[in-house]
């Protein structure tokens, strides 16, 4: 009843999970399409101060390529977020989808990624969780600016602090967490080198079907440039990536610094087709069926104790070599609607992180088709 005062009904099946559920909606002042998470307040007891501090961060960030929360209710019994809807799909199925990809078209998106961290790096914030699955279009266009979802595992760095808590996904993860040393805003920067690696070959850097040798590589920074699939990437895409693919985090490339690197600040990127290749090994490497997976966020706990180093949360997901997308496809026949909302149904994409943040997390809609069944 409190959200019908501000947004039209509109008739989807909600989706369950442990801890709240998720419903489309349409503002009535701009007639704009949000997503609202109702999140029952049983479910944040104990953890009031963390969640309200968390959500006040969130409630700050504005930035272009970054999903914003933008509206926050609560009744006696919920909490409501209202979330920017982004409906352009996931990085990796769009660049399947071209027929044409090139250097420059990664290093543009690189530069946008970069620009989003640096904005919450200044701020004060670590993401600690970059990785494609968390990459969203904001639209269909063939030109749509690329967005930053999924901050249930951000954290605020006070000034000149350091963090130390065990989190992200093994593949992506700095060195110097899986040490569970000190670190701070760099982690994030590592995390868009391999990014960077990812878009340019298809295939990510770090590999090993044991956990314990995928993080042995990861510890002592060990990747390569592989024939043939890196003998058409310009030496100065391989330069950018290597600065930000350092293991000493001190000499580790900065957003700043990265963003003023010639390939993405000058015209070192090349505009040879390279879809084939990257394509193919996206395909091979990031299957679509092991994305929609559940996964069990045991690896890295399981490196920490057999390390005998101890975390105090369990860090996500299995290795790769098809990385268990953090993304649950929710049951079309989950029920309810403790929102007051009816509901038809809709493929819901459920991004799901185990942290501070718990399940504070953003829903997205991952096809242009639920979209439009919703606009007719």
């Amino acid at each position: 009843r409190l959200l019908l005062k501000y947004f039209t009904e509109i008739k989807l099946k909600a989706f369950d999970t442990a801890f709240s559920e998720v419903v489309l909606a349409e503002e009535k002042r701009t007639q704009k399409l949000v997503a609202i998470k109702c999140i029952p307040k049983k479910a944040l007891e104990g953890k009031e101060n963390s969640i309200e501090n968390e959500i006040a961060v969130l409630h700050k960030i504005k930035h272009a390529n970054i999903v914003s929360l933008e509206e926050i209710f609560e009744s006696k019994s919920h909490l409501y977020l209202v979330m920017q809807l982004v409906s352009g799909g996931e990085l990796f199925d769009r660049i399947i989808e071209k027929g044409f990809y090139t250097e420059k078209d990664a290093s543009k998106l690189i530069q946008q990624i970069l620009d989003a961290v640096k904005y919450l790096h200044d701020m004060g914030i670590v993401h600690r969780d970059l990785k494609p699955e968390n990459l969203l279009y904001y639209s269909l266009e063939e030109d749509s600016k690329i967005m930053i979802s999924d901050f249930g595992l951000s954290k605020i760095e006070d000034s000149g602090s350091v963090m130390s808590t065990a989190c992200g996904t093994p593949g992506y993860v700095a060195p110097e967490v899986l040490a569970q040393k000190p670190y701070s805003k760099a982690v994030d920067c590592w995390s868009i080198g391999v990014i960077a690696y990812i878009l340019l070959c298809g295939y990510p850097p770090f590999y090993d079907e044991n956990d314990a040798k995928l993080f042995e590589q990861i510890l002592k920074a060990e990747y390569e440039f592989d024939s043939p699939y890196w003998d058409d990437i310009s030496d100065s895409a391989k330069d950018f990536i290597v600065h930000l693919m350092e293991k000493d985090h001190n000499v580790r490339y900065t957003c700043e610094q990265a963003l003023q690197h010639p390939w993405i600040a000058g015209d070192t990127a090349l505009d040879k087709n390279i879809h084939e290749s990257v394509s193919a090994q996206i395909k091979k490497n990031f299957a679509k069926s092991k994305w929609k997976q559940a996964f069990n966020a045991t690896a890295v706990v399981r490196h920490m104790r057999r390390l005998q180093l101890g975390t105090s949360h369990e860090g996500p997901s299995p290795p790769l070599p098809s990385p268990c997308r953090t993304h649950l496809l929710m049951p079309e026949e989950a029920a309810g609607a403790s929102c007051g909302f009816s509901f038809r149904v809709i493929s819901l994409s459920h991004t799901c992180s185990n942290s501070d943040f718990d399940d504070i997390l953003v829903y997205h809609i991952f096809t242009d088709f639920n979209v439009r069944m919703l606009q007719h």
